[in-house]
């Protein structure tokens, strides 16, 4: 009702002033509010290298930070690039939104993976699907410095948004886009 009033109020102001319809129409379509930026920080344990991007706006994604992104999350082992589903920057934020960290730098473990290095790691004893998401640049191993892991899959499976792998022993966990499920 408060938004209505103010409405109200600011047409009064307009018809008072004189302003004509076509003005009204034209400040009627600017949005009230600032558009959103979702923004991500992230180091790579494997590359050394750091990003600080901003992906979307709103309900846009920037094609050019996807670009970075995909880059970023290459296989570091092959060098290969991969067009990730940008729902996993969603997941990722919103994760880091929902520990109330929202600036967090986020360690990634492990992002793309051909399925050279799907395999290769699957037959050296790291636990490894077969199948994995990795492969379809729809997971990512991360870790949130000062955040403890536990902590990171109990809030990351309460969004309900894919894939959950706690990995303890080594300090990480895995989030995906793919069908609900954990580990």
């Amino acid at each position: 009702m408060r938004v209505f009033g103010r409405v109200v109020l600011f047409l009064s102001f307009l018809a008072a002033v004189g302003c004509n319809s076509v003005e009204v129409r034209a400040m009627a379509d600017e949005a009230p509010y600032p558009e959103v930026s979702y923004r991500l920080h992230f180091f790579h344990t494997h590359t050394g290298e750091r990003l600080d991007i901003v992906y979307r706006h709103g309900s846009a994604y920037d094609p050019e930070a996807l670009a970075r992104l995909n880059h970023f999350l290459r296989d570091h082992r092959t060098g290969d690039v991969h067009e990730y589903d940008p729902r996993v920057f969603d997941l990722l934020h919103d994760l880091t939104v929902a520990l109330g960290r929202p600036n967090a730098e986020i360690d990634i473990v492990c992002g793309y993976r051909t399925p050279w290095s799907n395999e290769y790691l699957r037959t050296h004893g790291h636990g490894v699907a077969e199948h994995s998401l990795h492969m379809q640049a729809m997971a990512v191993d991360i870790r949130l410095p000062g955040v403890p892991s536990s902590l990171l899959r109990d809030t990351a499976l309460s969004l309900h948004r894919g894939g959950v792998g706690y990995y303890a022993d080594s300090d990480f966990v895995h989030v995906d886009v793919g069908r609900v499920r954990r580990w």
